[in-house]
């Protein structure tokens, strides 16, 4: 190889990687400019072209972001940032209107550094089954060719369920997977979800709502999801004035409330408070059967709920109380307590008494007990659950415990505890929502431990 093969750059090459490196400078500029609000970026080369959008909670910091040394560094960036030459974004409302916004942008768009989302099925989706009487709405990663509507793909499964759960208090449709058939008497008997409970469904599975109320809620959100909000609001707007005109007094209030919602919704769309995190070696599906099995119930189970102890310094106990909702975190559910009755440490004892007022306040205003109920520890921990459940004289759901050191689950009336393999989804589950718990629970502890030192 000559001297002249090494690597010194010719002219072009040389002009070429000023031009960039000028217009990598200029995007960084402009960037340092954007708003602090929700909304979604588009990095363009020195063509012009649209090479990358994203979403982001706030602008100017997302989008400045790229352009530090960090995002050279890192492998998901560092191959292309060098090729930013300009940068644009349009302003969101909310988080959950950038995540749809970038959505549409990547599926019409299509710019080459967003593979991820151009074509992988393996990214998850937003699907209604629009053919039901009560059309559902999931998220999944293998759509349906048929029957259905999809919004995405979405980069992240964690920001898309966290945006069905702030959707889901505004518009109440059902995540569950039966098949309702309007007119089926058999409904009319059915126990709702605890969705029904905090008023996140409207319940089609005990008939509660009509097939038209229920399918024109959906048709509002699929309003949202295509990016009509205005026009949605208008609709509603006028549906409400015409609902006071007429007396109906209960169905303008209840449009009222979720006209609020929506002009409200950057208010309530943080994701980081709703995003489930993502747990790729958990299989939620498989996990929810495999306890099916393994704990002999009837049915597939839906919602499970886990309880943790933790003291502060020896003084203060509280507990937690997490709720999981098909295999994940429904953070909504999550309830935190401060042990009253018990002196010092006493995982029994506070076990016995959390235990007490959760289940004795939900059996005293009928409330749907969880499918599964987890326990943090062994077989004491489990006797002190069980009594407390005794005590108050309310009915036995399934309550298991999950000890931490051989990961065995100790079950009523079995003196042996059941060893799972390590690797089971059952087990993985368990130990997901057990985990949760104890994260949930210390951190009630450190804020009160805050408290008490700083005097807040």
């Amino acid at each position: 190889m000559t001297e002249h093969d090494t690597t010194d750059p010719t002219d072009d090459e040389q002009t070429a990687a000023s031009e960039y490196d000028f217009g990598n400078r200029r995007a960084a500029a402009k960037a340092r400019e954007f708003p602090q609000t929700p909304g979604a970026y588009l990095m363009k080369d020195s063509a012009g072209r649209v090479i990358y959008i994203g979403k982001a909670k706030s602008l100017r910091s997302r989008a400045g972001s790229y352009f530090n040394q960090g995002a050279k560094e890192e492998s998901r960036t560092a191959d292309w940032v060098h090729e930013i030459c300009d940068i644009d974004y349009i302003e969101c409302e909310s988080e959950v209107d950038a995540l749809l916004m970038e959505s549409r942008l990547v599926k019409d768009i299509q710019p080459k550094h967003n593979k991820e989302l151009k074509d992988d099925k393996t990214f998850p989706y937003l699907m209604i089954t629009t053919r039901e009487d009560f059309p559902r709405v999931e998220v999944t990663r293998e759509p349906r060719d048929r029957g259905v509507k999809l919004y995405g793909p979405f980069a992240n499964a964690g920001d898309l369920r966290g945006a069905v759960q702030v959707l889901q208090r505004i518009f109440k449709f059902r995540t569950c997977s039966l098949d309702i058939d309007d007119g089926d008497e058999k409904w009319k008997w059915f126990r709702p979800c605890l969705l029904a409970s905090i008023d996140q469904c409207t319940a089609a599975c005990n008939l509660r709502i009509s097939k038209d109320e229920y399918r024109r809620d959906i048709r509002r959100l699929q309003m949202f999801l295509d990016g009509k909000k205005e026009s949605l609001l208008k609709q509603m707007r006028n549906e409400m004035e015409k609902a006071a005109k007429a007396l109906e007094f209960e169905k303008a209030a209840r449009l009222r409330d979720e006209i609020k919602m929506l002009e409200t919704l950057d208010k309530r769309g943080d994701l980081d408070t709703h995003a489930q995190p993502e747990v790729f070696y958990i299989d939620p599906k498989k996990g929810l059967s495999g306890l099916r099995k393994v704990l002999k119930l009837e049915e597939t189970p839906r919602t499970i709920e886990g309880i943790d102890i933790a003291h502060l310094g020896g003084g203060q106990t509280v507990a937690s109380v997490v709720q999981f909702l098909d295999g994940l975190p429904f953070k909504p559910g999550y309830r935190r307590y401060k042990i009253r009755a018990v002196d010092g440490v006493d995982d029994f004892r506070s076990i016995h008494e959390v235990v007490a007022r959760r289940y004795k306040r939900l059996y005293d205003q009928g409330e749907v007990f969880p499918d599964i109920i987890l326990i943090d520890g062994g077989k004491g921990q489990l006797s002190a659950a069980i009594a407390a459940f005794r005590d108050q004289q309310i009915p036995l759901p399934t309550v298991i415990s999950l000890a931490k050191r051989e990961e065995e689950i100790f079950r009523p009336g079995q003196s042996e505890p059941l060893r799972l393999s390590r690797h089971a989804f059952a087990l993985r589950l368990l130990q997901y929502v057990r985990d949760e718990a104890h994260r949930f629970a210390q951190h009630y502890h450190h804020m009160l431990r805050k408290k008490s030192t700083l005097g807040e």
